[in-house]
């Protein structure tokens, strides 16, 4: 049944794109992991939607997919590399193996907030070195870039300072997340963002390095106990993306609609996803019964010392596989606008 209905996504999805012309009606398939009431998809992939449908006086209609309808946060470059839906989450992370440079976002103290290192990941994706070494190669083109907001550090016993979370086995997003985790002494356990529910409530994670309005959109409160505030233990790049190939069907028209709503969302997301983690979400997560407070003073220079090598380390790691680690490390950290 399963394989009868994908195989219709796909039937679906290239007739009407193989078919399209200046008055076609065109309908897109969408699919991601995200839960229907999740905001980040309220900020990203529905306000890009509702936009290109408004540019396109309607041409242009959506059948949306959330919560892994079509397949696994990790399969969606797959899925959409095949057509089986024409735009996918792409978080590289999921798929490191494919996309390993993307992860100079996950690294630790390198943009202060969504907006900032978003200006950066959104432009090298788009026409800079990750478009050319990354987004090409894999034969997609992302249509949204967002980064999560600067991860923090929630476990389930109390974290009152860095030395708390030495041997906790952590929720770690991706490679790079990786470095820091083991830094700081802790264990990473590599999973999606969907996963991790049911290893807080088995006991499997002992805590989590996520950003915090992604913890109340993952209903993940319920298992922790106390947090960090104010740190940057990293962040998250996620895009959603298109085929090259179904992009090249589309009419001129109907991508410079795409292109235009692009640019509305990218800069619609990150001020919302700003917004939610400058005081609403550390306000709802202290009601909810997590104690989150910024590490003593005296950690804040241990953790620095701590995690200083894991720039280095990453690029190093990709420079010795003879991909462009420390080229993409300069080139992504001079394209992150300064702190207003």
């Amino acid at each position: 049944m399963l394989r009868t209905t994908l195989l219709a996504a796909i039937a679906a999805s290239l007739f009407n794109l193989g078919s399209a012309s200046a008055q076609t009606k065109i309908t897109l398939r969408v699919a991601d992991h995200y839960t229907p009431d999740h905001l980040t998809a309220k900020y990203t992939i529905k306000f890009f939607m509702d936009r290109v449908k408004t540019l396109t006086n309607g041409q242009v209609d959506f059948q949306y997919y959330p919560a892994e309808q079509l397949g696994k946060a990790k399969d969606m470059l797959s899925l959409t590399q095949r057509g089986v839906i024409d735009i996918g989450l792409v978080a590289a992370a999921y798929v490191s193996d494919k996309m390993p440079l993307s992860a100079v976002a996950e690294l630790p103290g390198t943009y202060a907030e969504s907006c900032q290192g978003n200006a950066a990941y959104w432009k090298l994706s788009r026409s800079g070195i990750l478009a050319e070494k990354e987004f090409k190669p894999n034969g997609i083109r992302p249509l949204i870039t967002f980064l999560l907001a600067p991860y923090q550090i929630m476990i389930r016993g109390q974290l009152s300072e860095i030395a708390d979370i030495k041997g906790l086995k952590l929720r770690s997003g991706g490679s790079a997340q990786d470095i820091t985790i083991r830094d700081l002494g802790a264990v990473p356990v590599r999973m999606a963002g969907p996963e991790v529910y049911e290893a807080l409530s088995r006991g499997t994670l002992d805590g989590i390095v996520f950003p915090l309005q992604a913890a109340l959109d993952f209903k993940l409160d319920a298992f922790l106990k106390s947090g960090t505030v104010g740190q940057n233990f990293g962040g998250f790049a996620t895009t959603y993306s298109i085929s090259e190939a179904n992009w090249n069907k589309l009419p001129p028209d109907i991508q410079k609609a795409f292109d235009q709503a692009s640019e509305e969302t990218v800069q619609h997301a990150c001020a919302a996803l700003d917004a939610d983690n400058s005081g609403p979400a550390v306000d709802k997560l202290k009601s909810s019964g997590v104690d989150l407070r910024p590490l003593p003073a005296a950690d804040e220079a241990k953790v620095q010392t701590m995690l200083q090598p894991v720039h280095e380390q990453w690029a190093k790691g990709l420079d010795a596989r003879s991909l462009p680690g420390s080229e993409v490390l300069k080139t992504f950290l001079a394209a992150i606008p300064p702190t207003q």
